[in-house]
């Protein structure tokens, strides 16, 4: 059995960046006060930040976006499925002619 996972793709590090130095409140919110605000991993929201991960499953999309105070899509696209297998599958047997 395979499940999907909707995924989002931030639009633009520099955006997340400059939203976190002005919230939706007005406030300025640090890295690890993003990640107790949305309860995401602080590693994730860095590697956002800097670039080195580029999308994340929509509930993460979404926790960032309201901890911030925008709407999700000023930050986030959905970027279709992810794919993740829930149990081995078994090698397709071989066609011969």
């Amino acid at each position: 059995m395979i499940t999907h996972t909707l995924m989002y793709q931030l639009l633009d590090p520099e955006l997340l960046h400059r939203l976190m130095q002005r919230t939706g409140t007005g406030a300025r919110v640090s890295i690890r006060e993003l990640s107790t605000a949305s309860g995401v991993p602080r590693s994730t929201i860095h590697n956002l930040t800097t670039g080195s991960q580029q999308s994340v499953a929509a509930n993460t999309a979404h926790a960032i976006a309201q901890a911030i105070g925008v709407d999700v899509l000023i930050l986030f696209a959905p970027a279709g499925r992810s794919s993740a297998p829930t149990q081995a599958r078994r090698p397709e047997a071989a066609v011969t002619a």
